[in-house]
């Protein structure tokens, strides 16, 4: 196991963006598998485009913006005091969270060819429920976070966290709305 920790900070040192990447596509993958395979209960067989979809979100989207995203978030507020740590979890949660729901909802949009009529929909109807059921996970996860993780294994953190919180996303992300 020690082997495989010393391999991946080698390669976050080496490669930090596509290290990050990898690890979001992986997160974003595995919380959809999970979340269809053992807990979807709706009797639909395994849609491997779903997640197919969710994990390129993770590879193209998440990991490249979080890793700019909270890399800025460090420099503009570095260190660990409780009133940085606050500060930086109301950022994330306040503004980079329904960005990410925009992102999201955005991209997924595309990936199935809908309307932007469609879209702005999805928007009305699920934004508000993805940024609420967020500040659920994320507050308490970020106050870890951004108290205790070194900045380089912040995105691996969130991605384990974020596994669990992509079955909620996956369900939200392919609810269909009238």
């Amino acid at each position: 196991m020690s082997g495989i920790w010393a391999k991946y900070n080698a390669m976050l040192e080496a490669q930090p963006l596509l290290t990050k990447a990898l690890t979001s596509l992986t997160g974003f993958t595995i919380g959809d598998i999970l979340a269809q395979k053992f807990v979807n209960d709706d009797g639909k067989p395994y849609d491997v485009m779903r997640t197919i979809r969710l994990g390129s979100f993770g590879f193209l989207v998440h990991g490249t913006t979080g890793h700019y995203f909270y890399g800025f978030l460090d420099s503009k507020l570095p260190g660990t005091k409780p009133m940085t740590v606050a500060t930086k979890v109301l950022i994330d949660q306040t503004i980079w969270n329904p960005i990410f729901g925009l992102m999201f909802f955005g991209y997924l949009n595309v990936c199935e060819g809908k309307s932007f009529e469609d879209y702005t929909k999805k928007i009305k109807a699920d934004l508000k429920t993805a940024v609420m059921g967020s500040w659920a996970v994320w507050v308490p996860a970020h106050t870890i976070n951004f108290a205790f993780i070194p900045p380089s294994q912040r995105l691996l953190y969130i991605n384990s966290i974020q596994i669990g919180y992509n079955i909620f996303l996956s369900f939200l992300g392919n609810k269909k709305v009238e």
